[in-house]
């Protein structure tokens, strides 16, 4: 017989996994007598645990809801599908971004190596537009998958479908590519790949994506062309490189939870712990130089020089304004 305390854990797992258990069945599970089961559940009871005994032919026990969040067990799938879902809710725009973080901050702490090592693999860019959601269907499982081959810069071969949910039919031929990003636009998930076959760049529903195992031979990553993310897969939903005739970058002394509440149309990328990189359009120079002063934070302008200019140009007037002098 187990040792009473991973005896509990195990009977904790089990009364989270269903709503109903007939104790007999519990009592064959855990390989103890019902009347040990009894007295675990009265020490589960003792600890915050709303069990309650349910009455019938089987007699058994239910995990009830209580007043009070007790601790939680889960298993290695279910930790992993929590933070995966805690990432994308810290760029989700809901309200609930500096929650998520800190949630995640937690979950992450009481991992064991193994899980937490899969975590930090993951890299999720955002990009986002006006009315959008992070709400896409896609299976967990896939989504590390894509980003594990992400970050270890290896070929992955994959089923893809050409419509979601579409089982009828044969499926095309198994696609080889070398994966480069895994976005979130829209409320769905995309990965922007090197098409191996097709020797051309490809977005790719993740939501239409079934992996195969197991992945190929490393690659060296490539640039995308003109090397911005957002402006690529923009460009592919409005076929055009994009709506603004200005793009820039710069690297935010912010987290990019932070920023992406406040981002539309560009692309919102992690670089450090409170740190992330924005891609941003505007219809000017200047224009696009206020919005990024917004933020109200130290940053560092990658480029282009034009970026660097507005905002010299932006702070010659700002001192004017504040000297009452016009400018030269």
């Amino acid at each position: 017989m187990p040792k009473t305390s991973a005896r509990l854990l195990a009977l904790l797992s089990l009364l989270q996994a269903r709503r109903d258990w007939p104790g007999a069945l519990l009592a064959e599970r855990l390989d103890i007598s019902a009347r040990t089961v009894r007295r675990d559940v009265d020490r589960l009871r003792e600890l915050g645990y709303p069990i309650v005994a349910t009455k019938g032919p089987d007699g058994g026990y239910r995990l009830e809801a209580g007043t009070d969040l007790p601790p939680l067990l889960f298993d290695d799938e279910q930790a992993v599908a929590l933070a995966v879902a805690l990432q994308t809710a810290a760029m989700s725009g809901a309200g609930i971004e500096e929650a998520a973080v800190r949630a995640l901050n937690t979950v992450r702490q009481v991992m064991p190596a193994r899980l937490r090592h899969r975590i930090d693999t993951l890299r999720i860019t955002t990009v986002e537009r006006p009315g959008s959601r992070t709400d896409s269907p896609t299976d967990s499982g896939v989504i590390m998958a894509l980003s594990a081959a992400v970050h270890a810069c290896q070929v992955l071969r994959f089923d893809y479908s050409p419509h979601r949910g579409d089982d009828g039919g044969e499926w095309p031929p198994p696609r080889r590519v070398q994966p480069h990003h895994l976005v979130s636009r829209g409320g769905h998930w995309y990965l922007v790949a090197w098409d191996l076959d097709r020797e051309d760049w490809r977005t790719f529903r993740a939501d239409r994506i079934t992996p195969r195992a197991p992945t190929g031979p490393r690659f060296t990553p490539r640039e995308l062309p003109g090397g911005d993310v957002a402006a690529f897969v923009n460009g592919r939903f409005r076929g055009s490189d994009g709506d603004w005739s200005c793009h820039g970058e710069v690297i935010l002394d912010l987290p990019a939870a932070v920023v992406s509440q406040y981002t539309h149309d560009g692309l919102v990328e992690e670089v450090g712990p409170n740190r992330c990189r924005l891609v941003l359009g505007s219809w000017s120079w200047v224009a696009l130089a206020a919005a990024i002063g917004r933020f109200d934070v130290d940053f560092e302008v990658v480029g282009p020089p034009e970026l660097k200019d507005a905002f010299e140009h932006l702070a010659r007037r700002y001192a004017a304004a504040v000297t009452g002098r016009a400018l030269p």
